[in-house]
């Protein structure tokens, strides 16, 4: 899946202000984390800690959904 990010330089718009809006498209479309995805596959220690406690977070708050949605019914 090809993702083409383009920014034009608006009127009275500094080139370096371009280059942070450019630098923000390609964070929301996520250009750099699928590019790693496909070829890096070597995940650092610190990057696998940190996706654990994140994905550990999203368990935690759904079961937490979950209780609260059987108290109030």
């Amino acid at each position: 899946m090809a993702t083409n990010v383009l920014v034009r330089l608006k009127r009275g718009e500094s080139s370096e202000r371009m280059v942070r809006r450019f630098i923000k498209k390609c964070k929301k479309e996520k250009v750099i984390e699928t590019y790693r995805a496909k070829t890096d596959h070597h995940i650092k220690p610190s990057v696998k800690r940190k996706m654990k406690r994140k994905k550990a977070m999203r368990e935690r708050q759904k079961v937490e959904r979950a209780l609260r949605r059987k108290m109030f019914r």
